[in-house]
Formats: C-alpha cells, structure tokens, sequence
C-alpha cells in the first residue's frame, strides 16, 4: 500500500522523510508476524503505529489490544497479562483469562513496555520464544498464538545495562525497530497540524475556524513541542475556545504557550556522576594532569642540558649555586646565548672516590605519591579551600574529599 493512502486511511498529517519512512516500515513489516518495537517521545502517536500494522497484517480479523503496562500495578500485571486460578491470591475469587489468552490469533499491543517488572519480563520472553505461559497459580502451560508489538519513550538499550530490562528481551522485541519522529524534527508538518485540529474543532462545534498569521506560524513552528502531536492538539483547541480574534497574533499567541523552562547557564565544575565509572574517570583526568606536568618538567630539562652542552661553563655554574641554594639555581637560571655575561666561577675539586663511587637517588615513580604530591601542592596553591583546588585539579569536591581521606592529608 502506498504512503499517501495510509496517511488518508488512517488520518496522518504531515510529509517530513522521517514520517514517511517510518510509516513505510510499518507497512513492509506488517504481513509478517515479527515482533515490532516502536520507539518515540510521549504524545507521538505510537499506538497508531501498532494499529497500522494490525490493520494491514493477516490478523486483521483478529481481536487487537493495547496495554498501558506503565498504568498496571505490579502486583497484578501478571494476573492482566496471563490470567490466574481461583484461590491464586487474596480476592482471586474466580479464575480469569489473561490478554495473552484472549487475544488469541491477534495482536497485542504493549505500550510504556520500559516500566514492566522484570518478573513479568521473563515471562514475556517466554511467550515470544515459544509462545507458552502459565497463569498465575496453576501448573499448567498453554499455548497462545499471539503477535506483539512493544513501544516506549526510554532507551531500552540503557535500561539493559543497569538491570532494569532484561537484555535477551531487548533483542528479542527489536526484530524490526521503527523511530517515530519528534514534533520539533518535523517542522514542516506542524502548521499543518494546528490547522487540521482547528478545524475539527470548529466543524464539531459550529464554530468558526481560526487562522495564525506569518509572525504567530513562525513562533508556533519554532516552539519546541516536548508534548509533541498531543500538545500540540490541546494547544490548537484551547486556542479555538479562547482566542479574542479568530485572527491569532504572535503577541496573541504568546499568551497560550506555556513558558519554558529556563535552562542553567553557570558554570559547571563536573558534571553529575555515578558511582564507579565516575570515579574512574575523575582519577584518570588528575593522571592525564600528572603526566603533563612531568612532560613538562622533562622538556625543562632537555632545554638546560642542551644548552650546557653549547657552552660547558653552565655546568660549573649550576654546581656552583647549587652548592649554595638549589632553589636559588633554578630561578636564576641564565641561558646559553646569555652566558657571556656570567662571572667567572669558582672550580670545585671532587675527590676522586667521590667521583668513582657516587650513587644515584633516583625519584619516585608511583603514581600515587605523585597524585597525592600533586593534591597537596593545590592545596597550598589555594590555600586550602578545597573547591579551588579541585577546579585546578579537574576533579569534583567530591573525588578531592575521597582522595584526602585515602592520602589522610589534612586540613
């Protein structure tokens, strides 16, 4: 069936590439009886996706159903879906078939499925693999012949790694996945829209119909529409019912939408963090900043060999003072192009024992005496205020009172 017939069957407005696409998937896939999942943003209309596909399949005779599982309490989602014996809970005062079992030969429609319990997820999957279940205090398997069709507004593929959604269910329902666009991804469409709910109302209520002029189209197309086609139509009657003019104004219009949000715009030292991952990466930015450093100190020091090597009496220099103060050696450092202008130094004499048999002090390398050397010059650089330090560092306060009681450096 082409695109445009099942926008005009079905009542589809719009002609963005997204919508098309995705409502070209929904027709391939309807004749076969693979699982869909239909993912999307509150108020996008996904369940007129599952009524498509249903209306267009081979189970079009066959009873279709669509469950809120977001709506069903936990403790009796089981009972809804795969029915339960007489005496199976408190108040089971019957038995009673489950949507599983009434829908037999159709379709089944799970909307919100991200909020289902992971109980009920295994029994899900059960029922897509082999298309058994059993009800709620019985022993006894049945068979059901059902097509699904899940949809929700989360991200599936997240939820799979913090546990909260089985990752063989995952995969087992996004056999053929299909996007609904976003409102907002679809400008184009939205004038569109606002038109054809204003004029429903208008037909259902004998009232005349509203118009938008070029300034109040544009505000309305530019509106981010986070309710997506169902703000949108609450908007477009509200309008209708209380608009002064039938001729709406930008100034006008102003009036109907609903403030936004006003976004944080101060700066943020890091950004919210959980436990383990954050952490991880807390302590790899202060080694990255570790590792600088110590690029930076190595670079310092290739730059002055190189230049006692252009001129050998830097060297009598440098013993010099730091016979004196080694401190002082480093800030009075005098370059090679410089060193015409140094007084003559003293020589220094070494025993020959004492050159034979030196030994060498070779500096730490363990990271955490590093790290911990590294914290506490940030300290003193910010004379203890730990929130200084820690944006100097690139680590949240956080991670610096972790680390200070790991080092136990005190205040």
């Amino acid at each position: 069936m082409e695109i445009q017939s099942i926008k005009n069957r079905f009542g589809i407005i719009g002609n963005s590439p997204a919508l098309n696409y995705a409502l070209q998937v929904a027709a391939q896939v309807a004749n076969t009886d693979l699982t869909v999942m239909i993912f999307g943003e509150s108020g996008v209309g996904k369940e007129v996706f599952s009524t498509i596909i249903h209306a267009l399949s081979a189970r079009k005779h066959n009873p279709f159903i669509a469950v809120n599982c977001g709506a069903i309490p936990e403790g009796t989602i089981d009972s809804e879906l795969f029915g339960h014996e007489k005496g199976s809970f408190t108040g089971a005062v019957d038995s009673r078939k489950g949507y599983f079992e009434t829908v037999n030969g159709g379709t089944i429609f799970l909307d919100e499925i991200g909020e289902m319990p992971l109980g009920t997820q295994a029994r899900l999957l059960r029922v897509l693999e082999t298309g058994e279940f059993i009800r709620v205090g019985s022993s006894k398997v049945q068979k059901t012949d059902v097509r699904v069709i899940g949809a929700t507004n989360r991200d599936l593929l997240e939820q799979t790694q913090h546990g909260k959604f089985r990752e063989d269910l995952y995969y087992r329902l996004n056999t053929v996945p299909i996007r609904v666009p976003a409102l907002r991804d679809r400008k184009e469409d939205i004038p569109l829209l606002f038109r054809k709910f204003s004029v429903d109302f208008s037909e259902r209520y004998k009232t005349p119909s509203i118009q938008l002029d070029d300034e109040a189209r544009n505000m309305l197309v530019n509106y981010p529409w986070r309710g997506n086609v169902r703000e949108l139509k609450n908007m477009a009657e509200q309008i209708s019912v209380l608009a002064q003019d039938k001729t709406v104004t930008a100034r006008e219009l102003q009036r109907f939408l609903p403030e936004l949000p006003q976004t944080q715009r101060l700066p943020m030292l890091a950004a919210p963090q959980q436990q383990g991952a954050g952490d991880f990466a807390s302590e790899r930015d202060i080694l990255y900043k570790l590792f600088f450093d110590m690029k930076k100190d190595v670079n310092e020091l290739k730059k002055m060999f190189f230049d006692i090597l252009q001129n050998p009496n830097l060297a009598h220099t440098a013993a010099y003072h730091q016979d004196n103060n080694h401190d002082h050696m480093l800030h009075n450092y005098t370059p090679a192009e410089n060193s015409n202008v140094l007084p003559a130094p003293s020589r220094i004499i070494l025993p020959d024992h004492e050159i034979d048999h030196h030994e060498e002090v070779e500096e730490t390398l363990s990271i955490a005496d590093k790290e911990k050397e590294l914290i506490v010059k940030a300290l003193k650089k910010h004379k203890g205020k730990r929130k200084d330090a820690a944006l100097d560092l690139g680590i949240s306060e956080r991670t610096l009172y972790r680390k200070l009681k790991e080092y136990n450096i005190g205040d």
